[in-house]
């Protein structure tokens, strides 16, 4: 599985060769890889149906027990297949779509990378590799939204689906690293056999809203399901992966996976279903509202999402089953219904469904494939949709104490989602003629396959259901639940309360089809009154607020004066690093004058009187002659306590410095104070701040010796490594050479410096 997963990174660095050499076909060619991707994972099918689990690993990090595992059971499997099967159909429709492009390899790169996150992101194990690939479907779905970066629209759009997934990510990396702490393990596998264990000590209601926090903006829950339309802004065959197969059921697939652990939980179930039936109703309604092919579909798949959200919070039998048949049967019909939407645009030159009509003598094979794929969204029998959306409709009858909110929403979603599928289906193929920008034909064989095999095998699955029963849907059902369910798929289960919910939705789309055409004006009038308090108005007033605050804190912190610039890091630093100091180890103040002598603490006193009268003093040459004499006293004290060698380094280096600092001050002007007495009192407040700090850090650092000191490796290694006997020497010299080097380089530099401010003002002075 991992060299499933790295072939699509592999092939992409070689796209830009297979273009060259294969050029209009290079759909064709690039359709083998996901092609043999299905082939291998449908080989799995027989051992995983039969309740095997395929589990494979290798070491990534072996020093910190981090290992990079892959596997394969019936939820991961139905994700890879529907991966790779719909993405060969998308390789070869972007082919065809964007035939003759100038950026078409720069796509395919993409595009292929796209895949192989989503594969990795689904076969991934341990939760550290999947939020990598969680982060590179945000990454590389931002590249391909903003495809056509010179329309300032795309880069718009792409950037607010990777600000509000970016976003989510960084609370599902929280979630994560809870998981992994609280758990003792990155493998979800084992998190997942081991829930009861660690869930009783770990901060469950935190953990949920964190992960939740990711899961919900990628597949655009409400209230953030605004992003997803908006990425429309993407090539269509960009937009028929992501919303069939990929990107935003990435979040379901999580919430799936981590269902068994979390299912039992009062917070889980209520957030998925609430939220969940609000979004299936809220996308559903804004789908009827447009015209443009593909944000109608757009908003359909923020219901479909909305759908199996809600199945899992509701967590019944009925309702894992229903969400495995109708994650399924969405993938078919969503990726054809959208592939139709582009051939569509591509042909006639719009996609404004107000502006077709009478297409289905020019696009027999299209209009043919539509009608299947509308059917099968609207759930109409014998497509597999129908089972799905009965199986939708059996779990909303037991969804617990949300039974009224889900029953009522799902049957006006029902009714909506009718609407437009006959609104797709009909209106633009239907009817009397009418103009469009370009003269409408059949679309080539490239941009007809995926559609028609996609309807095809809705239908198949539908009149055959217990074959996607047998191959995928029991194995996908026992992962979510945790446990072996007894179910058989049908599209007959008699007369029943389900069977009537569903009648009525179809009425009601009926009815609301026939009202489509008029109800466009009053339909817009409302949204504009509705906008100023959508969640995507509230996103950009966000925006604005983050700039003003970035605005404000410019001035306020990085207003071009270095004064408040070593301010800001000074006493940031002494507030974290304090409050660490003080929580961590404590402040112990325990003064021992007995060891004191006299002399050492006339030292102290002088190296204090020279350090005040060097802030106080208005001549520079005081303050730098007066800053020497700290120096030599520093080189006193080394003397004293025997470090004859560093004192005289010392006394080296200062004599240099002063004399070196007298040059240099000696061309300034005079003396002038800028500063107020605020300013000044500021300034003081803070260096004595930070000195303290320094000072309590070394006496921490002396109090909580924590390993035997490396003086003794020094003393005992400074003859036989480096043949000499003065320790002091040898450890500048030999052990810390490059430091030594490093320091003779800033003498250097600074000396070159002096020496040209000299000689520039001399010949200035010449001149």
């Amino acid at each position: 599985m991992l060299y499933a997963v790295l072939s699509g990174f592999v092939v992409a660095a070689l796209v830009p060769w297979l273009h060259w050499l294969f050029r209009s076909h290079i759909g064709w060619v690039l359709a083998v890889l996901p092609a043999s991707l299905t082939v291998y994972f449908a080989s799995m099918i027989p051992a995983v149906s039969g309740g095997e689990i395929i589990f494979q690993q290798w070491a990534w990090f072996p020093g910190m027990d981090i290992h990079l595992g892959f596997t394969l059971d019936g939820l991961s499997l139905l994700f890879a297949l529907l991966i790779s099967f719909i993405g060969t159909f998308v390789m070869i429709y972007a082919g065809g779509y964007l035939k003759g492009h100038p950026a078409l390899g720069r796509f395919f790169v993409v595009m292929l990378s796209f895949m192989a996150s989503m594969l990795g992101l689904v076969l991934s194990d341990n939760l550290i590799a999947l939020f990598v690939f969680w982060e590179l479907t945000s990454i590389t779905s931002y590249l391909l939204i903003g495809f056509n970066h010179d329309n300032e629209d795309a880069r718009k759009c792409a950037l607010q689906g990777l600000f509000v997934s970016v976003i989510g990510g960084f609370f599902l990396l929280v979630g994560m690293m809870l998981l992994g702490i609280y758990g003792g393990t990155y493998s979800i596998a084992e998190l997942l056999t081991d829930s009861g264990d660690w869930m009783s000590a770990a901060p469950v209601a935190l953990i949920i809203i964190c992960v939740l926090g990711g899961t919900f903006t990628k597949s655009a829950q409400f209230p953030f399901h605004f992003w997803l339309p908006n990425a429309m802004a993407a090539p269509t065959p960009v937009s028929a992966y992501l919303h069939s197969a990929t990107m935003v059921k990435a979040g379901v697939y999580l919430m799936a996976r981590l269902n068994p652990a979390f299912g039992e939980e009062m917070l889980w179930t209520l957030a998925l279903t609430g939220f969940g039936a609000v979004t299936m109703f809220v996308g559903a309604w804004l789908s009827y509202t447009h015209t443009d092919a593909k944000k109608v579909l757009a908003y359909s798949t923020v219901m479909a999402l909305g759908t199996l959200t809600m199945l899992i919070g509701i967590g019944t039998h009925y309702a894992m089953i229903a969400f495995s048949a109708f994650l399924l049967g969405h993938s078919l019909y969503k990726g054809a219904l959208f592939m139709i939407a582009g051939a569509i645009d591509h042909e006639a030159g719009t996609k404004d469904l107000s502006r077709l009509g009478g297409l289905r003598k020019l696009m027999p094979w299209t209009a043919a494939a539509a009608l299947v794929a509308a059917l099968s969204l609207a759930g109409v029998p014998p497509l597999f949709g129908f089972i799905g959306k009965e199986l939708m409709l059996e779990a909303a009858l037991s969804a617990g104490p949300l039974q009224a909110l889900a029953l009522t929403l799902a049957v006006v979603s029902a009714m909506l989602t009718a609407a437009i599928a006959a609104v797709i289906a009909l209106k633009p193929f239907y009817g009397p003629r009418l103009d469009t920008p370009k003269k409408p034909h059949e679309a080539p064989l490239s941009m007809l396959a995926g559609p028609v095999v996609l309807a095809a095998v809705s239908l198949l699955f539908g009149l055959v259901p217990g074959l996607p029963e047998t191959m995928l849907v029991t194995a996908a059902v026992t992962a979510v639940a945790g446990v072996p369910l007894d179910f058989y798929l049908s599209l007959w289960h008699g007369f029943n309360l389900p069977l009537l919910l569903s009648a009525v939705g179809l009425s009601g789309g009926a009815l609301l089809f026939f009202w489509w055409d008029r109800s466009r004006e009053p339909l817009r009038r409302l949204m504009d009154r509705l906008d100023r308090f959508a969640p995507e108005t509230g996103y950009f007033k966000a925006l604005d607020g983050i700039v003003w605050l970035c605005d404000w804190q410019t001035r306020l912190l990085q207003n071009g004066k270095m004064g408040n610039y070593m301010i800001v890091l000074v006493m940031t630093t002494v507030v974290v690093v304090g409050y660490t100091l003080a929580a961590q180890h404590g402040i112990r103040f325990t003064l021992d004058w007995q060891d004191i002598n006299f002399y050492e603490m006339a030292i102290v006193a002088l190296l204090m009187v020279t350090a005040v009268f060097a802030t106080t003093t208005r001549s520079r040459l005081g303050a730098v002659a007066t800053m020497g004499v700290l120096g030599f006293m520093v080189a006193l004290i080394f003397i004293l306590f025997s470090a004859p060698d560093l004192g005289i380094t010392q006394v080296l280096v200062e004599t240099l410095t002063v004399i070196l600092l007298v040059l240099v001050l000696f061309r300034l002007p005079g003396f002038a104070r800028y500063s107020t007495l605020f300013e000044i009192f500021r300034d003081g407040f803070v260096a004595v701040s930070f000195g303290l700090l320094m000072t309590m850090l070394v006496l921490a650092t002396l109090d909580a010796r924590m390993f035997e000191p490396i003086s003794s490796y020094f003393i005992e290694a400074a003859y036989p490594e480096a043949l000499g006997r003065n320790i002091v020497n040898v450890i500048l010299v030999d052990f810390r050479s490059l430091d030594t080097l490093g320091e003779l380089f800033v003498l250097g530099i600074a000396a070159l410096g002096v020496y040209s401010m000299l000689k520039l003002r001399a010949e200035k002075l010449n001149d």
